[in-house]
């Protein structure tokens, strides 16, 4: 696989990792639930930081997984909200990673769009547009 240069959307990260050889598949690959459930803590991060409090998954609208990641790869998570609703946020979690050190390149190697919901203190949805008002 050829690794096609791109670059990264601007602003900070959610999320950064460096996976490890532990994260790995028979193949050498990173497991892809591995990449899943930090798409999902990226996107928490961001529906959280959006919400101004706590949120639960509710949704994984699409996944899509363009390039394998490996070992050692600097992996980056950036996430933008999409859309709000009464009590839900959708949100979009682009995948980055850095490779080759010698010779660095960053390519695109993961996109999802998830949905999450605002929660009470109690684990009930909360209406979010009541508190902006």
């Amino acid at each position: 696989m050829i690794d096609a240069p791109v670059t990264p959307p601007s602003g900070q990260p959610a999320l950064r990792l460096v996976p490890m050889p532990k994260d790995e598949n028979m193949f050498g690959d990173i497991f892809g639930g591995w990449i899943m459930a930090n798409v999902d803590i990226a996107g928490g991060i961001a529906a959280m930081r959006h919400a101004r409090g706590r949120v639960a998954t509710v949704a994984v609208n699409s996944f899509q997984f363009h390039q394998p990641v490996s070992s050692g790869d600097v992996v980056s998570f950036y996430a933008k909200l999409l859309r709000t609703g009464k009590s839900s946020l959708t949100i979009a979690v682009e995948v980055f990673a850095e490779r080759h050190p010698q010779r660095p390149v960053t390519v695109k190697v993961t996109e999802a769009t998830l949905t999450y919901v605002a929660l009470d203190a109690e684990g009930r949805k909360r209406d979010m547009r009541a508190e902006n008002a």
